[in-house]
C-alpha cells in the first residue's frame, strides 16, 4: 500500500509540474528575467504550493501519527550553519543557471529532450561529489581527534 501512496503523490507532484508549465526552463528562467522577459507565473505556483502544504500541515500534525508511518520524521537540526547557507546558494545558481530544480526536472525527463538528462547526470555527480567531501572531512575530524587523544598529558 505503501509503494502505491508514494507513486499516487509522486504522479501529482508531476502532473503539477506539468501543467503548470515548471517543466519548461524558459518559463522559470524568464521568472529570474526581471529586467527583460520577466514571468511571474512561478510565483503564483510558489504561492498556490505555499498555501495548500500551509493548511495540509495544520490537519496533518493534529494527527497523532502519519497514516503509514509510527511517528512523524522531523529534521532534528534546526541551526542555519554555513553548510544549509552554502547548498542553499549551490541550488539557488544551479535553478537560475538551468531553469531546472531536482524535482521538477524528475517530469521534464518524459519530454525526451536531453538537457533534462543532463541535468540529473550532474545532480548526481554533485551529490556524490558532497556524499565524498562530506566523507573526507569526516575523517580528517576523525584523525585530529584521534591524534590530540594520542598526545601526552602534562
Amino acid at each position: 500500500m505503501r509503494i502505491f501512496t508514494v507513486f499516487a503523490i509522486g504522479l501529482l507532484f508531476g502532473l503539477g509540474i506539468i501543467v503548470s508549465g515548471m517543466a519548461n526552463p524558459a518559463k522559470v528562467l524568464n521568472f529570474f528575467d526581471v529586467a527583460g522577459t520577466w514571468d511571474p507565473s512561478l510565483a503564483f505556483v510558489m504561492g498556490g504550493a505555499l498555501a495548500v502544504t500551509a493548511i495540509g500541515y495544520r490537519f496533518v500534525f493534529r494527527m497523532p501519527h502519519p497514516f503509514q508511518a509510527n511517528a512523524f520524521a522531523l529534521p532534528a537540526i534546526k541551526a542555519i550553519d554555513l553548510r544549509l547557507v552554502g547548498g542553499a546558494a549551490v541550488f539557488g545558481v544551479g535553478w537560475g543557471l538551468s531553469g531546472f530544480c531536482p524535482g521538477g526536472v524528475i517530469p521534464a525527463l518524459g519530454i525526451g529532450r536531453t538537457e533534462p538528462a543532463i541535468f540529473v547526470a550532474a545532480l548526481v555527480v554533485g551529490m556524490m561529489a558532497a556524499k565524498a567531501f562530506d566523507a573526507s572531512r569526516s575523517a580528517a575530524r576523525h584523525s585530529a581527534l584521534e591524534r590530540h587523544d594520542a598526545l601526552p598529558e602534562n
